[in-house]
């Protein structure tokens, strides 16, 4: 029995120091991975960002492009819904170079401003005036020249711009050529001979007046203007200009990286022949194309 009782004893014994060998080995084993991963977790955040910030534009980035939803041929919506244009073309072919997603945000052209400042979209980019606006954007490089003019129906009479006088005189809101006729500098006082002003959303409803006889004239660019005209027959241009003017994309102030990845890929789809290919689809403006 005494042989029986110590060798329990000492199987006890056995345990107990196993046991405590095992515990006292144990702090050390998980302890070591806690002290090294410390740095790698407050690390983190600022990795990440990192990162973040360096694929900002990278592929799968969503390329917000702000457009007047009717201003053919540079961008417009058509009777099915579906989005189409010069200018909507070009930031889609921009968008597939970079790999980036494309996301349309038409709008109101009055709305456009507020658009921009809000986020709703990364630029304007809708035959967008550059000059007169020169400081209120971060441009790209132009890419059209344009030129505003009077239409008119052939058989109205109007040769001239002093045969506007007494006439009544459409324009878009918001355009440079609205902007031309209210300018001191530019043509205010051949806009005071008019006996009116009338402003419109968009060109196409101005069109509809003048086909309907509800004005005289029309203050547009050539390039629209061409493209209202194209199939009708009764209606023109007076040989006389307003004035010239070019076409780029305008940014907010300070994204310089997101403006010169758009000029870089630009130059890169004028180099490719891509910019030519879209102009051919759209004759009305593409003689005026600058790249």
């Amino acid at each position: 029995m005494k042989k029986i009782l110590a060798a329990v004893m000492a199987i006890s014994m056995i345990a107990a120091v196993a046991l405590t060998g095992c515990a006292s080995s144990a702090p050390e084993t998980t302890a070591a991975p806690a002290t090294e991963a410390a740095p790698a977790t407050e690390a983190a955040p600022a990795a990440t960002e990192a990162a973040a910030e360096a694929d900002a534009y990278g592929p799968g980035f969503v390329f917000k492009h702000g457009f007047d939803l009717d201003y053919p041929p540079y961008s417009y919506i058509d009777d099915k819904g579906e989005i189409g244009g010069f200018d909507v073309e070009m930031a889609q072919a921009v968008c597939k170079y970079y790999g980036w997603e494309y996301e349309a945000v038409p709008f109101n052209w009055d709305a456009k401003d507020a658009e921009l400042n809000a986020g709703s979209c990364d630029c304007i980019w809708s035959g967008f005036t550059v000059n007169g606006r020169e400081d209120d954007y971060l441009w790209s490089k132009p890419y059209s020249d344009n030129t505003q003019m009077i239409m008119v129906a052939k058989d109205s009479g109007i040769e001239t711009l002093a045969d506007l006088e007494g006439k009544v005189v459409g324009v878009q809101t918001s355009t440079s050529a609205y902007d031309l006729l209210n300018d001191d500098e530019g043509q205010a006082e051949l806009c005071k001979t008019f006996q009116s002003l009338e402003v419109f959303e968009t060109y196409t409803i101005a069109f509809n007046d003048l086909k309907a006889g509800a004005i005289d004239a029309i203050a547009i660019d050539v390039t629209s203007g061409n493209y209202l005209m194209s199939g009708e027959t009764d209606y023109m241009f007076l040989s006389e200009e307003l004035g010239s003017e070019q076409y780029a994309i305008g940014f907010r102030k300070g994204e310089t990286e997101l403006c010169d990845l758009i000029n870089a890929a630009l130059d890169a789809l004028a180099a490719d022949g891509t910019y030519d290919a879209i102009g051919e689809r759209y004759p009305e403006i593409k003689d005026f194309l600058c790249l």
